[in-house]
């Protein structure tokens, strides 16, 4: 197998805002902090829960400066540098490589989709200009593409193309990845209620929204099973069911923004176009984190 950058739970971490919708960096700090206490693997910074896309790029470099420089080696930071235009994700890879990231997570080129060919050259020329490991971040939901598994086979030959985070909610698909791919490509999970489901397909970890308001348990689960105490890992998984629910009860990140708020951190608002959480939905997060 390809070296990795992490096995366990890493975390898609939230961006803070201030009301003005500036960057709150004393309070990506404290979470940052809260992550490493909570037995968080990595730093996932700038994906789809770090609101990247209303990022101008300096601001997006800043902030992963930022979180290169407040986690200072102790576990890996993975910048999010994901781009529908090859040049683009090209200039934000490279500047993430500057500024000290241990790897890149791309995700597929959304609108514009592009074919097989086109897709293999597009990760193919971001891993050759960066240099560091890549993550590949498979999101049909999100992006309106779903890539071929023949692709994934083409993909996981780059040497610098070490893993994926798999968010198609498609075990079967996920288990045909698995035995096509071997050990050419690593698979973390891409939603936390598939966390168990992954690891006993072969997986290596998981990309978590919900460790962002449970990062202990999210490492333990994975570490469970992967220690072989799979009943264990199997209960937690089922014990955190509600409070994953809860937190897709609207887009991300919007509820998992809020539960962070309800629990005392300066998580701030989403940037506009989403909104605030509905009351009904506030209230049911509330009741669900009280219960823990």
């Amino acid at each position: 197998m390809k070296k990795q950058l992490f096995t366990g739970s890493g975390v898609a971490i939230v961006t803070p805002m201030h009301e003005d919708g500036a960057v709150n960096y004393e309070a990506l700090g404290e979470l940052i902090e809260f992550q490493i206490g909570g037995g968080t693997d990595a730093i996932i910074i700038c994906g789809t829960t770090g609101e990247a896309s209303t990022m101008e790029d300096e601001e997006h470099l800043a902030v992963i400066e930022y979180c290169v420089q407040r986690v200072n080696k102790r576990v890996p930071v993975i910048a999010g540098t994901g781009s529908n235009d090859t040049r683009h994700g090209i200039m934000l890879s490279k500047g993430a490589a500057l500024r000290g990231a241990d790897g890149l997570l791309q995700v597929t080129p959304y609108y514009n989709k592009s074919n097989a060919a086109g897709i293999v050259q597009h990760f193919f020329a971001i891993a050759d200009a960066a240099g560091l490991p890549v993550i590949l971040y498979n999101v049909p939901s999100r992006t309106g593409l779903k890539l071929d598994l023949k692709v994934y086979q083409e993909l996981a030959k780059h040497p610098l193309i070490v893993a994926t985070k798999e968010a198609s909610s498609d075990i079967g698909y996920i288990a045909n990845l698995a035995a096509l791919c071997g050990e050419e490509l690593a698979i973390y999970s891409g939603n936390d209620d598939q966390i168990v489901p992954l690891l006993s397909l072969g997986g290596i970890g998981v990309i978590s929204v919900l460790a962002n308001v449970v990062p202990q348990a999210i490492h333990d689960m994975c570490h469970l099973y992967l220690s072989g105490r799979t009943q264990e890992s199997t209960a937690m998984q089922l014990k955190y069911m509600e409070l994953n629910n809860v937190l897709f009860s609207e887009v991300n990140p919007i509820p998992v923004k809020e539960a962070l708020n309800l629990m005392g951190y300066a998580a701030g608002p989403c940037r506009l176009p989403l909104g605030p959480m509905g009351e009904g939905t506030r209230e049911a997060m509330r009741q669900v984190l009280a219960g823990l």
